[in-house]
């Protein structure tokens, strides 16, 4: 017989044990099941998060970690390898198979950038995706953003917000028109048309990028947009309906973050892009609270249906 829990929790990151957090709170026997590489582990701090901004990625996945286990909830290292709904929800993986009444996925994202070498080895350093999470610390500093389409003219404008040295690297992606190319002139940002073919470290202050023109250009971080591939592959085997934005397929959910396979919920950026940590908190304890509801009308209908017999 394999354990049987009322949750089980794919995935470690902060809005799987956000939501894990709530539900052992409400008495639920919780298990969460980690694989250990959350999204932002490339990275040393995070900031715009209320009361924890600068801290360690790693050390709110670790107190997160501590108050589920203080309520008596699960937590353990083990990725997934299978997932079965028909009869019952039964999760294996390499610490063994369980049974649950509910399936939460919560395992993130992956970003995958340009295939330009220095940007994977300095990404979550000096190579960064999002000005509202790392634009602060690089104020007032020549601010480069490497193209991945046309639509990176607006991370530009949105970065010349924290200064006014930005670097435009169209990287073969070229500017659409000349009143794009005005717009970005009159605000002081500088246009390179070159595409960028390697970076450098020159310190811990300063990024070379080499262009296949044969010039560098010096500057103190560098922006640019990923494609975002979420980590669905449980989800799309268990034949979970998706939806299609205009950047890719995700595997939709209603507003309580259901998914169309009966038990089974998703929450953070498996099924949203835009969940930072903030919002992962947020989302995390509203699906919660949304299963909780669930099982409580499951647990009515049964004493209800036992007081028949």
């Amino acid at each position: 017989m394999s354990e049987e829990f009322d949750v089980v929790v794919v995935g470690g990151g902060p809005a799987g044990l956000s939501a894990a957090l709530s539900l052992v709170r409400a008495r639920r026997k919780v298990l969460v099941l980690d694989a250990g590489r959350p999204r932002n582990r490339f990275a040393a701090h995070m900031h715009g998060v209320l009361g924890h901004d600068g801290l360690s990625p790693r050390t709110l996945l670790a107190a997160g970690r501590d108050e589920i286990l203080g309520y008596g909830g699960e937590v353990r290292d083990a990725a997934v390898t299978g997932v079965t709904v028909m009869p019952g929800i039964r999760v294996s993986s390499s610490a063994g198979e369980v049974s649950a009444r509910r399936l939460l996925v919560a395992t993130g994202l992956t970003d995958e950038l340009l295939p330009i070498p220095g940007l994977r080895e300095n990404w979550g350093t000096a190579v960064v995706v999002c000005p509202y999470c790392d634009a602060w610390e690089r104020r007032d500093r020549i601010i480069g953003v490497v193209a991945t389409s046309v639509d990176s003219v607006e991370q530009a404008q949105t970065l010349r917000q924290w200064t006014d040295r930005v670097v435009y690297f169209a990287n073969g992606f070229e500017v659409p028109n000349a009143e794009t190319s005005r717009r970005l002139r009159v605000r002081g940002i500088r246009i390179v048309h070159a595409p960028v073919v390697r970076l450098t470290m020159r310190s811990d202050q300063e990024v070379r990028l080499h262009l296949a023109d044969g010039a560098d250009v010096g500057v103190g971080a560098v922006f640019t947009g990923t494609t975002m591939r979420p980590n669905d592959d449980l989800l799309r085997a268990l034949g979970a309906r998706t939806t299609i934005d205009r950047t890719s397929e995700w595997i939709a959910v209603d507003s309580d973050g259901r998914t169309s396979v009966r038990g089974v919920w998703a929450v953070g950026n498996v099924v949203d892009p835009r969940s930072n940590v903030s919002v992962s908190l947020g989302a995390g304890s509203l699906i919660a609270g949304a299963m909780n509801a669930d099982m409580v009308a499951e647990d009515i209908d049964a004493a209800a249906a036992e007081a028949r017999e």
